[in-house]
């Protein structure tokens, strides 16, 4: 189920099309985003350097505080590859504070709450559970490289091995 974007806040590839057709090799697109313990955080600002976003549903949940953990734990391994890992929900600024105190996440937040982002990239999409369907973020994650391009997706993550896996990619770069 495709949701689109108004014109007033499209936006699109290198190639003039709506983000939800990324690819490997497309330039990854720009944001500037609210981001945990204030100020913000924009991708412009760290060009040069792999970029491991990943798109969550929601703070403090099961799988959503495993995956923060995992790729808390696995921080300092990417640093030394020179990678900066960046978690992404439609949750506030406020409760992303929350939610890195409680388990004391290292990886940086920022917060999507009008969900352009996570909407362009086309991660806004319809769920079930228990029979229910909604509208929910879509667990994705997205390996930029140095260039600024895409290196790999992830799509629909199963959080068990994930940042092992996506470490693994990082150091394949």
């Amino acid at each position: 189920m495709r949701q689109y974007i108004d014109e007033a806040s499209r936006v699109t590839t290198n190639k003039g099309i709506d983000m939800a057709d990324l690819d490997v090799g497309d330039v990854a697109p720009q944001f500037d985003l609210p981001r945990d313990g204030g100020g913000s955080l924009s991708l412009a600002s760290l060009r040069g350097k792999p970029v491991v976003l990943y798109f969550y549903p929601q703070d403090d949940t099961t799988g959503c505080t495993n995956e923060a953990i995992g790729f808390s734990q696995l921080k300092p391994e990417f640093e030394k590859l020179g990678a900066v890992v960046i978690g992404l929900s439609p949750d506030s600024v406020r409760k992303h504070d929350k939610f890195k105190s409680k388990y004391d996440l290292t990886v940086d937040l920022v917060a999507d709450e009008e969900r352009k982002v996570i909407e362009a990239y086309h991660l806004w999409v319809e769920k079930q559970l228990y029979g229910r369907r909604y509208m929910g973020v879509e667990r994705a994650t997205f390996l930029i490289g140095s260039d600024g391009r895409i290196a790999r997706i992830w799509r629909n993550v199963r959080v068990k091995g994930h940042a092992e896996a996506v470490l693994e990619a990082v150091r394949a770069l």
